[in-house]
Parts: structure tokens; sequence; C-alpha cells
């Protein structure tokens, strides 16, 4: 099944990294939601481990974890990983339509 995100390269790179510098075991991965309303919420990642109400992807090795009860929300978001003056970080943003 096609991922219904996209993870640029920079962000592959550094979830990776992540994983493996933390040496986080291989049932986690990357779990990409919302907190709060649908409305109102903001978009939620983290590594964690699948529960019985997720969807799991597999994008280049990366195991992502979206609750269906989320999909429809983050359908098309694009994550990135940005690094600059004043720090570095995930972003998410909606994606360009092509």
């Amino acid at each position: 099944m096609e991922s219904p995100i996209q993870l640029t390269e920079k962000a592959k790179l550094e979830i990776k990294t992540t994983l493996e510098a933390n040496k986080i075991p291989d049932t986690y991965g990357l779990r990409v939601g919302l907190r709060g309303g649908a409305c109102s919420g903001t978009f939620l990642l983290g590594f964690d481990t699948a529960t019985e109400f997720d969807q799991t992807y597999l994008i280049e090795g990366i195991q992502v974890f979206i609750d269906k009860r989320h999909l429809m929300y983050v359908i098309g978001v694009s994550v990135d990983y940005e690094e600059g003056a004043n720090g570095s970080g995930y972003t998410v943003s909606s994606a360009e339509k092509k």
C-alpha cells in the first residue's frame, strides 16, 4: 500500500540516524498523527510501537504508524528535517499538489 505521507531525504536520514544512534528496537517506528481536534489539532511526531488501531507503512526501511482515526487528516503531508541558527527539528507541512 502506498504511503499517505512523504518523508524528505533529510527526514529519512535523520530518522534512521536517530533510531540507530539510540539503539531503538526494531519494533519502534515513526508515529504520525494529530494532537487535539481535527480542526484545531497540531501534528504529532514521535517514535512509538504499533497499536491495534494503526495502519503501518514501510517507507524505505522506516516503519510509519498512523492511527486509522487520524489517517484522513494526515494524507498528503510532508515530513522534513531542518537545521538552522535557532536549532534543528522536524517540520510537517501540506505536500504540494503536482
